[in-house]
């Protein structure tokens, strides 16, 4: 009976931050929407006037990506895998990812939403390349370590399709790792 009380009290605590986010972005607060919103913000995106569109979050209005689709993922951990659509592919994925994991099971891990490494992929280049290699295309993709290497563009600028700023690389550490899980 304790458990589910301090459970319930901190689902509690988890709702009312949850309402804040939600009023500030504007969206439910979950890891995707909120990626979207980071990355507007940084990027100079647009989003998509529905969340629910397909393949598109939205499009870079300015810089060396102006006019061009991107789909924005987040995830918790860095475990070689990123969803791709198998229909209407968008010009770019922009992949914010936390700290290096394995795919393996999630038991009793905590996956803080940090911003450890950003990847930027050319999707229809990503999946020409995967289907070369014989790699399934959709949910949960296994993408080639190298293929991430040669897309990172934060912390590490190896991509040079979309250099960051001094700014746009202080406001992406304010998401990174203050302290140890």
């Amino acid at each position: 009976m304790e458990e589910l009380l301090r459970l319930a009290g901190l689902i509690d605590l988890r709702n009312e931050i949850a309402g804040k986010i939600t009023a500030l972005i504007g969206r439910p607060a979950y890891i995707g929407h909120i990626g979207e919103y980071i990355a507007s913000k940084i990027f100079d995106i647009t989003l998509q006037e529905s969340a629910a569109a397909k393949s598109i979050d939205g499009y870079f209005l300015s810089g060396q990506l102006a006019n061009c689709s991107v789909n924005v993922k987040w995830y918790g951990k860095q475990d070689g895998l990123l969803d791709i659509t198998s229909h209407a592919q968008p010009d770019y994925y922009l992949v914010f990812a936390g700290p290096y994991g394995s795919a393996g099971s999630s038991r009793g891990e905590i996956r803080p939403w940090l911003i450890e490494t950003v990847y930027l992929f050319k999707a229809d280049t990503l999946v020409m390349s995967l289907q070369q290699r014989g790699t399934k295309i959709g949910i949960a993709t296994s993408i080639p370590k190298q293929f991430w290497n040669e897309a990172e563009i934060y912390p590490s600028q190896n991509n040079p399709r979309l250099i960051l700023s001094a700014e746009q690389k202080k406001l992406l550490a304010l998401f990174g790792s203050k302290m140890r899980y």
